[in-house]
């Protein structure tokens, strides 16, 4: 029953990337799942209750190739894990452009849909609080409010990046540089 509910997780969020969350249909998504719409029904109860667990299954598998590593890698420097975990979130895969594009999507519409704010907002506190984690390990003198602005600060412009990249407006190359030239003026802020 997991590997079902999975697949449908990973339909949701292709749907979502593809179409936004204001066009996705149960039906939809139940032949891009290849299952019923009754087992939809069944494994998230409503429409609500699909965004919720697709948001959490996009922030889950972001998470998986934001930090996995090959066995035996050599161990990074706190910095380098920082600027790895946050340029692992623009790269150019099928898997990242649909987490990225099914995220931005959920975001714009936590506006009209005010369930999904608590959630949203819920999740971006954990990204930013991991952000903060990772540069309080860089710059271990800072304080807690100071790595606290500067993650909000970053994941903002990651997001922000994600976006005009994914929609054409800049190239991958350029976000990247302009996200370490970021995390590099963060860094030397925390530093003073």
């Amino acid at each position: 029953m997991a590997g079902r509910k999975t697949s449908i997780l990973e339909a949701a969020a292709r749907v979502i990337a593809r179409r936004g969350v204001r066009g996705l249909r149960v039906e939809e998504l139940a032949a891009e799942a290849g299952v019923s719409t009754a087992l939809i029904y069944y494994h998230f109860k409503d429409r609500t209750g699909i965004l919720r667990q697709t948001l959490e299954f996009i922030n889950d598998r972001a998470e998986r190739y934001t930090t996995e590593r090959e066995a035996g890698a050599a161990e990074l420097t706190p910095r380098e894990e920082l600027e790895r975990t946050l340029l692992l979130e623009l790269q150019d895969t099928a898997e990242v452009r649909e987490n990225s594009t099914a995220w931005g999507e959920l975001r714009a519409s936590a506006v009209f849909e005010p369930e999904l704010r608590e959630d949203l907002a819920r999740a971006t506190l954990i990204w930013v609080q991991e952000m903060a984690d990772l540069l309080g390990r860089v710059t271990p003198m800072a304080s807690a409010t100071a790595l606290a602005a500067a993650g909000e600060r970053l994941t903002a412009l990651l997001e922000g990046l994600s976006m005009r990249w994914l929609s054409g407006g800049i190239p991958l190359d350029h976000a990247r540089t302009l996200l370490v030239e970021a995390i590099d003026a963060e860094l030397k802020r925390l530093q003073r």
